[in-house]
């Protein structure tokens, strides 16, 4: 079970390296792409432990998310972070071509340690019921689903190298996940007192990514052999395989391993808009957890406690260098109900495969020489379930409403247009200071930041009642027990900490921290 976590991430962070590499003018075929990717499993591996032990204590697991890469575009398409031109790139010394993109890694890594920070606060010291006041469906549905449109263009630059490789990867994805996802498939397993022995279990429904991607990636290794493309055709299997050679086997991620991480103004504001999209999606996800394992409703403490675990987590990744922040895994969630299996010791089995693989850096460089035509075809359904994931909150609100058909529309419409013409604009703000123009170019150019503040702006001004804006129907959903009681044995059992519980509860002022098991507040959500 621990395996099936442990795959089910890897398939979901593969992408991340795809995007930020053009983005930081890395070479296609450099090395430390694969660094990155061992990097952020290594810190998975870290967070998913502490997270399961010390937070939420769920048996949910922390990893890179696409959410901080809408941010990551829209602050390296500032005039001081564009690439050079090609040629330029070309006649640099290898130091000084490696320099260029760690130079970019270093501003990413302080803007995400440095945004963590905000919640950190919201969550170890209890803002999250003030929050969720304001934060509404109608400002979780462009927020979140912005995610996905925001980052179109990436997945069609991938999926457009070669279409039938992208369109068959689709067409693949689409079956294991959606038509087989019932199918049972004959396995081995082994369990303790009774040796080894044959199970049917859900393949297709557990790793439908994964299996996309083994089966495309042979299908364009067969295609390498027979020589159907020409050499250096990006669906070719052969492209990126010094990326494989150069890599070495071991090697140990460590803080700061691009160089002293940067700060500046504009980073870390428009990284706030990644870290607010993660705390909205992850706290979805704890409840929907809870009930899957059969566990009571999550009380506030523990809300909090993973709320400002999963900002600790953020900012380790952004120390580390990973140029991505940490969040809830919603396909290991998915994997939870397919399984049945909630405990908290087989996620902590699986930190130590990802442990280990952060350190075999043979491995994350295997995912690098992914064809992009396979990627590209990942991104088009990727994209469009975080996307539909987003306007999954419009089943709260009233939707014959004119008054929430207005929000949607402008919030979302508008949220793509302003940056799509600040980015071919970057020098179109001029204050007279230049950290203040770097700022609002930034924070103008991240979709999900305008659609989140439009949404959220809107919701709150134009008057609608409580039903017609959801908030009836959003309450039911995230009310949750925020005041512990003597008599709830099995709540106490789940989400006190592993030690030190009897000094905790001797100590009355554990009370009055809201990360504290002993916790007491009046009603958490509205």
């Amino acid at each position: 079970m621990a395996l099936q976590h442990y795959l089910t991430m890897i398939g979901a962070i593969v992408s991340i390296p795809f995007i930020l590499t053009p983005a930081l003018c890395m070479k296609e075929d450099d090395p430390a792409r694969g660094h990155i990717i061992s990097t952020m499993i290594f810190v998975t591996g870290i967070v998913t432990f502490f997270q399961t032990t010390f937070g939420c204590r769920l048996p949910i697991v922390q990893g890179g998310t696409i959410s901080f890469l809408v941010p990551t575009l829209a602050i390296l398409s500032l005039p001081q972070w564009q690439c050079p031109a090609p040629d330029v790139l070309d006649a640099m010394s290898p130091a000084n071509r490696t320099e260029v993109w760690q130079v970019r890694m270093r501003e990413l890594s302080g803007a995400i340690a440095v945004s963590s920070l905000v919640q950190v606060f919201i969550g170890y010291f209890g803002v999250m019921g003030i929050l969720l006041r304001y934060v509404t469906p109608l400002t979780i549905v462009p927020t979140v689903s912005l995610v996905g449109l925001s980052l179109f263009e990436n997945a069609a630059e991938a999926a457009s190298k070669h279409w039938a490789i992208s369109g068959s990867t689709i067409l693949m994805l689409t079956v294991f996940s959606q038509c087989l996802t019932e199918v049972k498939v004959p396995g081995i397993n082994y369990k303790r007192g009774q040796g080894f022995r044959i199970i049917w279990f859900n393949l297709f429904k557990l790793f439908p990514v994964l299996l996309t991607i083994v089966i495309m990636w042979g299908v364009c290794g067969i295609i390498t052999l027979k020589d159907v493309l020409p050499r250096g055709h990006p669906a070719r299997t052969d492209v990126k395989i010094k990326i494989l050679e150069d890599s070495d086997w071991f090697r140990i991620p460590y803080p700061g391993q691009w160089g002293m991480p940067t700060v500046s103004a504009s980073g870390v504001l428009g990284m706030l808009a990644g870290v607010l999209a993660c705390t909205v999606e992850s706290i979805s996800y704890y409840p929907t957890v809870a009930k899957m394992c059969g566990a009571p409703p999550p009380p506030v403490h523990a809300i909090n406690r993973g709320i400002g675990t999963e900002g600790l987590g953020t900012m380790l990744a952004g120390l580390w260098g990973s140029g991505n922040g940490t969040n809830t895994f919603g396909e290991n969630v998915g994997a939870i109900g397919v399984t049945k299996v909630g405990s908290r010791r087989v996620i902590q089995y699986a930190c130590v495969l990802m442990l280990l693989q952060g350190v075999i850096n043979k491995f994350g460089a295997v995912f690098i020489i992914i064809p992009e035509p396979v990627v590209g075809g990942i991104f088009c359904v990727m994209f469009g379930m975080i996307t539909a994931f987003g306007l999954s909150a419009l089943q709260y609100v009233e939707l014959n409403s004119s008054r929430n058909l207005y929000i949607i529309g402008f919030s979302m419409f508008f949220s793509l247009v302003l940056p799509k013409w600040m980015v071919a604009h970057p020098d179109a703000i001029q204050t007279g200071s230049q950290i203040l123009d770097s700022v609002l170019t930034v924070l103008l150019s991240t979709s999900i930041l305008v659609g989140g503040l439009l949404g959220c702006l809107l919701d709150n001004t134009i008057p609608g009642t409580p039903e017609e804006r959801g908030l009836i129907a959003w309450a039911e959903q995230m009310k949750l027990e925020t005041t512990p009681t003597d008599d709830h044995s099995q709540e106490k059992s789940t989400y006190d900490f592993p030690i030190g519980m009897s000094l905790v509860r001797r100590w009355t002022w554990t009370s009055y921290l809201p990360f504290m098991p002993t916790y007491r507040s009046g009603q958490w959500c509205c």
